[in-house]
């Protein structure tokens, strides 16, 4: 096996485990939205990806974001902040800002 499918089986186990123990996630469930996720990060890299999830206040979101450098803008400095595994950060291309949501509450990719 080669060693980029290696890496993206582990990225995906260890999401998915993080799933079944934060959010109470059956282990079905918690690869279903893992693959989502990774599938979504891979898409943002080349493209605008229309996507939708669910807020923290329970409402249904639409976004189009994606993480494509030739999109964003240039971001400036070092970022100090600690990273946080259980969010996935975007650019936003509607509303020109980054945004970011929890990776357990992606509901689907639009195609």
């Amino acid at each position: 096996m080669s060693t980029n499918f290696k890496n993206q089986m582990k990225e995906v186990m260890n999401l998915a485990w993080q799933m079944v123990k934060r959010n109470g996630f059956s282990m079905s469930e918690a690869l279903k939205t893992a693959w989502a996720n990774v599938k979504l990060r891979t898409q943002m890299k080349s493209k605008i990806v229309k996507f939708y999830f669910q807020k923290v206040d329970g409402s249904i979101r639409e976004a189009y974001g994606t993480l494509n450098e030739n999109i964003m803008p240039a971001t400036k400095g070092e970022d100090m902040r600690k990273k946080n595994d259980t969010v996935q950060a975007y650019y936003d291309t509607e509303r020109c800002e980054f945004r970011c949501y929890k990776k357990a509450n992606l509901l689907k990719i639009a195609l």
